[in-house]
């Protein structure tokens, strides 16, 4: 019966219209007085801002803070693929066959979680890996390798939450929602950013100025509160560092493998 009760209330509740009145209200002036309390309550290391909390104008400001220098460590090793954000681990595993199994205890498929792109079929066999940010979390994403941009794509969709509710008792929210996909290269190697809205997020914004060429931990975009960041490795393309599972917690710019010779 609360499944039932929940799963309707979701789904009212995924309106976009509902998240533009919520990102109004956290881009006002007024929810600037929230800013200490919202801190509080997610535990959220306010040292790491890069402004002190009094500087920033509202709430989503806050949000969307960046980091004082030196806050992350990029792994430079040359191949090293880099956590593009701070998160916690709630999928990964290869792909068969096209499907990503067991995420949360559904399967998706990469032609849905793309949303029928040309480039599906680069990935039919390779890897994912699916990360969350909570509200606690640092919400920039970054480059996790050095390369070239070769498409970007914004993917139409709903706001369903992304949380453990979300996907464990919604229908494959990750390949529903709003999505911005980012493509790049590495070498002779493609992957793919896949950036996942979510319940409550305004939107996802693209950092500008937008380049082509990109060093591994440059700003890509940012989520207006949290969300889910999904990355696809092509076939044979990756190899996962050994302890890449679910329930592992990550910091932006942390070893999650590497791309294979």
């Amino acid at each position: 019966m609360w499944t039932w009760l929940f799963r309707n209330m979701t789904e009212l509740g995924s309106r976009k219209w509902l998240s533009r009145t919520t990102g109004r209200l956290a881009k006002s002036r007024a929810s600037r007085g929230f800013i200490p309390r919202f801190a509080r309550t997610y535990g959220i290391r306010t040292e790491e801002a890069e402004k002190a909390l009094d500087e920033y104008a509202t709430l989503n400001d806050f949000f969307t803070r960046r980091l004082k220098p030196g806050m992350r460590v990029i792994d430079d090793s040359p191949d090293a693929v880099a956590s593009p954000v701070d998160a916690l681990v709630t999928g990964a595993g290869f792909i068969k066959e096209g499907t990503m199994l067991g995420i949360k205890g559904q399967d998706y498929t990469v032609d849905e979680l793309l949303n029928r792109s040309p480039r599906t079929g680069n990935y039919l066999n390779g890897y994912y890996a699916v990360l969350y940010l909570s509200p606690t979390d640092y919400h920039r994403i970054h480059a996790p390798v050095d390369g070239t941009i070769i498409e970007r794509e914004h993917l139409p969709g709903r706001v369903y939450p992304v949380n453990e509710f979300g996907l464990t008792r919604m229908t494959r929210v990750l390949s529903r929602n709003e999505r911005l996909v980012t493509y790049m290269s590495h070498g002779s190697s493609e992957l793919a950013v896949v950036k996942v809205g979510a319940l409550n997020v305004s939107s996802i914004q693209y950092t500008e100025p937008q380049r082509e060429q990109v060093a591994k931990g440059d700003e890509l975009a940012y989520f207006e509160f949290g969300s889910t960041v999904v990355l696809l490795f092509e076939d044979d393309s990756f190899i996962p560092r050994k302890d890449l599972a679910v329930g592992l917690k990550v910091r932006m710019g942390e070893k999650l493998g590497q791309l294979a010779p």
